[in-house]
């Protein structure tokens, strides 16, 4: 089992990035946000999930925290939850609040992500009731500590952001334009989100869609 690698980010692309380890080029499916984190060029370390298939060549996908992964691999003991639509769920929501949402049976948190019905979110809820807690939250890190991740991991809400979330989102189905007119939106009705990271202006402009046009 693949349980983390380290390496060169070699590329990134719209649902992937290519990482070199030891003089391999891996190819590691994640969510747009933790994609937006990656540069090709730098240097990344990501946990991963092995996801064997039957019929078709094999995935790698990575996680930039630990939490996102237990959430992946406990969504993935869920019949009729594969990969990509774990993948999804970990799209739209934060590790806490899915652990939120089965604590609470809140239902509408999982159909808000795009390709999961009704049915399947109370699926998610049944099978997942007692197995995922709410986790204490851990004390804040001094602001001294944070700033130099903070000046690389956020950028202002300009036309790369934009660009950048309109990308994930027709990466996810949805066309060029649905894409365009939800993320100006979303940036309108949320003048906040003019100061902040691409990963959370694509998690919020997610939360306001329905499912892909396509």
């Amino acid at each position: 089992m693949i349980s983390s690698i380290r390496g060169e980010v070699l590329q990134v692309g719209l649902d992937h990035a290519v990482v070199e380890v030891s003089g391999f080029g891996l190819e590691v499916s994640a969510t747009p946000q933790t994609l937006t984190e990656l540069r090709a060029g730098s240097e990344t370390r990501l946990l991963t999930s092995f996801v064997p298939r039957q019929d078709d060549a094999p995935l790698l996908f990575g996680f930039a925290e630990a939490g996102e992964r237990e959430i992946f691999t406990s969504l993935l003991s869920i019949s009729g939850v594969g990969p990509r639509l774990a993948l999804a769920v970990l799209s739209v929501h934060t590790p806490a609040e899915v652990r939120t949402a089965i604590a609470e049976s809140d239902t509408a948190a999982f159909t808000r992500v795009p390709g999961i019905g009704k049915k399947t979110a109370q699926r998610i809820l049944l099978e997942l009731a007692g197995k995922l807690v709410i986790e204490q939250p851990a004390e804040e890190p001094s602001a001294a500590g944070d700033s130099a991740g903070d000046s690389d991991g956020a950028e202002a809400a300009g036309e790369q952001v934009r660009e950048q979330v309109r990308e994930a989102l027709t990466s996810l189905g949805w066309t060029e334009k649905d894409a365009r007119t939800a993320v100006e939106k979303e940036l309108q009705a949320r003048p906040e989100l003019a100061e902040a990271a691409v990963s959370e202006v694509l998690r919020q402009t997610l939360r306001s869609l329905g499912g892909p046009t396509r």
